[in-house]
């Protein structure tokens, strides 16, 4: 094994696994570890996944670029042309539609296990890209000309620039002293894989409820994917339910819009937070993704984000390396801080507003929040402008994903 590399990416799931990419189709000498060797081959007929990404325009050009979206296609990823969203407590609704756009669908639908496989698959093709697994990270130093770290069997590399992309409870951010700023959301999102009697029609159906919005997400074989957002007790409470009982709930709640649940797969609940780190870099150490930020899911920012990450670092780590300046040097990496740090918590505060409007029972709460959808469902000008931002096409994208 050898004991130094260019760049040292630590987690392997999606933004880890397309930071390596990125870099890798560059020419850049780098190493992905992580503790898992993910699952990259399944029985076709098996129930999708619980854990799926909404993927954005913008991400489908980053996914693209470093070669997987194809491999993606033949896997199965689920495009959606119109979106629908309406209030439950208000006539407040909006409906997009790609017909609206210069685009034949406004984003896809996809497995994360699917995005993930094919990643590692590309990565394996690189011969400048190696992968480390089962790999964990036990002790970090930071010094002057290089990241050390020490895995568990003892093994100590080096790096000229160390990224973790080792999740919202980053171990590797610990290490390096990085504060965290945040609070729970006392939610969690509910995630499941549901067949329904009527068609989705590749539509993204979202129906905001008091304690929180719920998702069907449409799927490649006519499935759905569902997020529901619930008070922490409420969705605990659910996943415990018999079958027929959670079908009639979450019938209910959907007010029928796909008539009726026929059925669903495993039921899983992970708690929300809001979460940012105080600086996402250190001499020779990046944070990404959910290392770095943790949002409200009610939108399906959070992959698109990191994703956007993984595009902003491998830039910032190229061009540099391409002007003959030291990658992991503080200064060259606070450009990608820079970047990406108010973008981020821009999407973040956004997310946590609307949450928080939501969630509010007050008749004036109720009143103004479904008149503001009135009038952006009815004035093009607005509903133009959040397509293009939900789609993830706005200024200043790395050239990944323009």
């Amino acid at each position: 094994m050898k004991q130094h590399y260019s760049v040292i990416v630590v987690g392997g799931g999606i933004v880890g696994a397309t930071t390596a990419c990125a870099l890798a189709v560059e020419g850049v000498d780098v190493a992905l570890l992580d503790v898992h060797n993910p699952i990259r081959q399944w029985p076709e007929d098996e129930r999708a996944d619980i854990r799926v990404s909404a993927l954005t325009r913008a991400s489908q050009n980053i996914l693209t670029a470093v070669g997987v979206w194809d491999a993606m296609k033949q896997r199965s990823i689920g495009p959606y042309d119109q979106m629908h969203v309406w209030d439950a407590s208000s006539a407040g609704e909006l409906h997009f539609d790609a017909a609206d756009t210069d685009y034949d669908v406004l984003g896809h639908i996809v497995e994360n296990r699917v995005t993930v496989a094919a990643l590692w698959d590309q990565l394996e093709s690189l011969s400048n890209a190696s992968i480390l697994c089962p790999a964990k990270v036990m002790d970090l130093e930071c010094h002057a000309d290089n990241a050390k770290i020490t895995l568990d069997d003892g093994t100590v590399l080096t790096t000229d620039v160390l990224i973790a992309a080792d999740g919202r409870d980053s171990a590797l951010r610990e290490m390096a002293g990085i504060q965290t700023t945040g609070w729970e959301y006392k939610q969690d999102g509910l995630v499941a894989t549901i067949s329904t009697e009527k068609s989705h029609k590749n539509t993204a159906w979202q129906r905001f409820l008091p304690e929180g919005p719920l998702a069907f997400l449409p799927l490649k074989n006519g499935d759905c994917s569902i997020v529901w957002t619930l008070k922490h007790e409420t969705a605990q409470e659910y996943v415990a339910l018999a079958e027929d009982e959670f079908l009639q709930k979450l019938e209910q709640a959907s007010e029928g819009i796909l008539g009726e649940i026929v059925s669903v797969g495993s039921r899983g609940a992970f708690p929300l937070r809001f979460q940012y780190a105080q600086q996402y870099t250190a001499e020779h150490f990046v944070l990404v993704g959910d290392a770095a930020h943790a949002m409200h899911p009610l939108a399906g920012q959070g992959a698109n984000a990191g994703l956007l990450d993984a595009a902003a670092i491998a830039e910032t780590i190229i061009k540099t390396q391409q002007a003959g300046r030291p990658i992991g040097s503080r200064k060259s990496l606070r450009q990608y801080e820079r970047w990406r740090k108010g973008d981020n918590l821009a999407m973040m505060s956004s997310m946590d507003v609307i949450n928080k409007m939501y969630t509010q029972e007050n008749e004036i709460f109720k009143q103004l929040r479904g008149s503001g959808m009135q009038i952006i469902n009815q004035t093009n000008i607005l509903k133009n402008y959040f397509n293009q931002y939900a789609m993830g096409l706005r200024d200043d994208l790395p050239e990944l994903a323009s």
